[in-house]
């Protein structure tokens, strides 16, 4: 059962890295007079890694548990790890599909 919430953490946490931070982007974007959506697809494309490195809770440790699985023979954790960089990607892309979405239905609003 912790697997499974683990999993939600993980996909949930890079989702929102993306969202919020193409979001408050693109109010910069409008404070300083730059196309808000332009720059909201921009940073959803730069920042996937770093939403899923942010939703593992830094790159390390994740590396040092499939080293050590591989190493000792622990194929279990090496394939949690593997699940939990799964579901953060899938989150990621997720919340660039979002903003894609926004960007490609500005067309609706008149931009």
């Amino acid at each position: 059962m912790v697997f499974i919430n683990n999993l939600v953490y993980m996909f949930l946490i890079a989702l929102g890295v993306i969202i919020g931070a193409s979001f408050f982007a693109g109010i910069a974007a409008l404070i300083n007079n730059h196309p808000p959506l332009k720059t909201m697809m921009d940073i959803s494309s730069s920042i996937k890694i770093w939403a899923v490195a942010v939703s593992l809770g830094g790159t390390f440790s994740s590396f040092e548990i499939i080293e050590q699985g591989i190493l000792k023979g622990e194929i279990k954790s090496v394939v949690k790890q593997v699940a939990y960089i799964v579901s953060a990607l899938i989150g990621a892309n997720l919340g660039q599909l979002i903003i894609k979405l926004l960007w490609k239905s500005g067309s609706l609003w008149g931009e």
